[in-house]
């Protein structure tokens, strides 16, 4: 079984600066703060895109340019490449159609042709092997 124990931080109970007694009206801020005015049950009419354009102050000016050099260079590589996978993908599947579509009806046809012509050699075979088997004088039955 395991004892937890709360250990105390010592910087969280030191005394904190602040005023002192003999100026304590000095800080008396509620009257005068200016979030007391706003209400907190009201949404911020502030939009994500408002947000990341206040980020932009975090990032020194030079970073930022050259950030911004980056995603530039990074998009025209993008779209340059996705233009030409594009019309690549449309000679290939074009080539494919025009080409593919007759070569493959033709060599099933010409498998067909092949396939009849085996057929009719089998037949042959076997009429022959059946007036073979009959008397020389008889006549084969059909």
């Amino acid at each position: 079984m395991v004892k937890l124990e709360e250990v105390p931080d010592e910087e969280l109970l030191a005394p904190q600066p602040g005023p002192l007694k003999d100026d304590e009206d000095e800080w008396d801020t509620d009257s005068e703060s200016v979030l007391s005015d706003l209400d907190d049950d009201s949404p911020l009419d502030e939009t994500l895109l408002d947000r990341l354009a206040a980020l932009k102050d975090i990032v020194p000016p030079t970073y930022r340019k050259q950030l911004s050099q980056a995603a530039s260079t990074g998009y025209t590589w993008g779209s340059r490449a996705a233009g030409f996978g594009g019309s690549a993908l449309w000679v290939l599947s074009t080539s494919a159609l025009l080409l593919g579509v007759p070569w493959a009806l033709a060599f099933s046809e010409e498998q067909q042709v092949q396939e009849m012509e085996r057929e009719m050699r089998m037949q042959q075979n076997a009429q022959g092997l059946l007036t073979q088997g009959a008397p020389a004088g008889a006549a084969p039955a059909l």
